[in-house]
């Protein structure tokens, strides 16, 4: 039996799924609100959730990680009233099980949520029997998680693979951890570096050349391609393939044959393939910059790795792992690590991700020496720069934010206030009259007002008549 939990704010809707999701057995809970919703997710132990988008106290999909967070990790199947294809793309990518339209009806519900229970279930057999050597790949975040299963997937297939992601979110420790687990673990691991590939040696490169092929090749040598047979061929940063040579490569790759340069004869070469890219390769399509037909062949599966900034509860785990490879290479004791350290790592948005997080923890261990804690002084001074400056604008934000919402009778000030205010007003223009009519003659202004001397002379001072006539 399935435990399920349903957050919508229309009870109508609620009774209607729990009818359907009862009528097969299965037990459920209900939230009428976001935060009422995520508090049960988090303090039960759920196998599928049923999330509205539009809620009272926000969007369904700002909480669709939270609950993918939870000790159960449940499926979540997003309802929504309003379609939106932003939407649908943001929730699918976000690890959403199904988005489906409202009104629902019992086959909409029905379907997705059996197919739902059916994956889980077999997610969780395929998982007990596979033990996947991890490597470095360091992390326990849903998104990761995510990705070692298709990493998974990988690995006991012979499908291409394309791994997507930012600089430095470990693509190609992703593609050597997919080698390493497969069945051409003991065969040879080729990376090529499509972006330092020179465009008029590309070809020699990949395929190979026979001697005297061109001015310099003194003798016959073999390709990447070539080297690669029998184990796994790793093109990092294929956007940057030149589209000269896509064509041939995409030959390639559905005959596994090619001809070195200079040659008559095809040779052979069984490899396996994965690629990777920062860039986006449908908007190069759409450019005209790569090949429709070779991106298909490409990402037969497809690994999109997170941003470190996507997965912060990552970067403890993570810190402490290159920490202690740190202080072993540099021969120190390991080291201890203050708060504000911490708080310094959290909030800074690694746009380098983890390459650049474990450059920053090095640059710490060379500041510190033999200092046994850390603390931010020891980071490089370009990230807390960034983490100050940017901690000091979202206050100013906030800041702002009050004074243009604030409420104008709360911002009034005191009756005292304006009664000290009017009768200075009056005072001052009593006395500029008084000197004007008198023609500045201090003994007739002091009859005329019933000052004394000094009291008027204070006066005037005050407001600085006398200077300004």
């Amino acid at each position: 039996m399935a435990n399920v939990l349903i957050i919508d704010d229309d009870k109508l809707v609620c009774d209607s799924i729990s009818n359907v999701v009862t009528s097969l057995g299965h037990s459920t809970s209900h939230a009428f609100n976001l935060q009422d919703g995520l508090t049960k997710a988090r303090s039960g132990a759920f196998d599928v959730v049923f999330l509205d988008v539009r809620m009272p106290d926000g969007s369904g999909l700002d909480i669709l990680l939270d609950i993918q967070k939870t000790a159960s990790s449940p499926e979540v199947i997003i309802i929504t009233g309003f379609g939106d294809p932003d939407g649908a793309e943001l929730a699918i990518k976000n690890g959403a099980w199904d988005y489906i339209e409202k009104p629902l009806s019992v086959r909409q519900m029905r379907l997705p949520f059996t197919r739902a229970l059916q994956y889980r279930e077999e997610k969780k057999k395929f998982k007990a029997s596979v033990a996947l050597k991890r490597e470095r790949i360091i992390g326990k975040s849903p998104q990761i998680i995510a990705c070692l299963d298709i990493l998974a997937q990988a690995a006991n297939s012979e499908a291409n693979v394309l791994l997507t992601g930012e600089t430095g979110t470990g693509k190609e420790l992703f593609a050597w951890t997919i080698h390493n687990n497969s069945s051409r673990a003991n065969r040879n691991f080729v990376v090529v570096d499509c972006a330092a590939l020179p465009e008029t040696l590309i070809e020699s490169v990949l395929f190979g050349h026979i001697k005297g092929a061109f001015t310099g090749a003194d003798r016959s040598k073999d390709g990447l391609i070539k080297q690669a047979d029998k184990g796994t061929l790793f093109l990092d940063e294929v956007g940057e393939l030149p589209v000269s040579i896509q064509k041939s490569f995409l030959r390639v790759l559905q005959e596994r044959r090619f001809r070195p340069v200079g040659g008559n004869q095809e040779l052979s070469s069984n490899f396996r393939l994965i690629t990777a890219t920062n860039r986006n390769l449908d908007s190069m399509v759409k450019q005209g910059k790569f090949r429709e037909d070779l991106l298909f062949r490409l990402r037969t599966l497809v690994i999109n790795l997170p941003p470190l900034r996507e997965i912060r509860e990552d970067i403890k785990e993570l810190v402490l792992y290159y920490m202690n490879m740190l202080c072993v290479k540099y021969g120190k004791n390991i080291k201890g690590f203050s708060p504000e350290f911490w708080d310094v790592l959290i909030q800074y948005d690694w746009p380098g991700n983890v390459r650049e997080l474990t450059q920053a923890l090095e640059r710490a261990v060379i500041a510190a020496q033999d200092e046994p804690t850390l603390f931010p002084k020891h980071l490089p001074n370009y990230i807390r720069i960034k983490v100050v400056r940017e901690s000091l604008n979202q206050k100013m934000a906030v800041k702002g934010r009050l004074i243009k919402n604030s409420d104008p009778l709360k911002t009034l000030p005191q009756i005292q206030d304006i009664r000290e205010t009017a009768i200075s007003e009056a005072e001052k223009k009593y006395l500029v009259d008084l000197i004007s009519i008198t023609g500045k003659d201090i003994k007739e202004a002091c009859e005329i007002s019933g000052l004394s001397r000094s009291r008027l002379y204070t006066l005037l001072k005050k407001y600085n008549i006398l200077s300004a006539h």
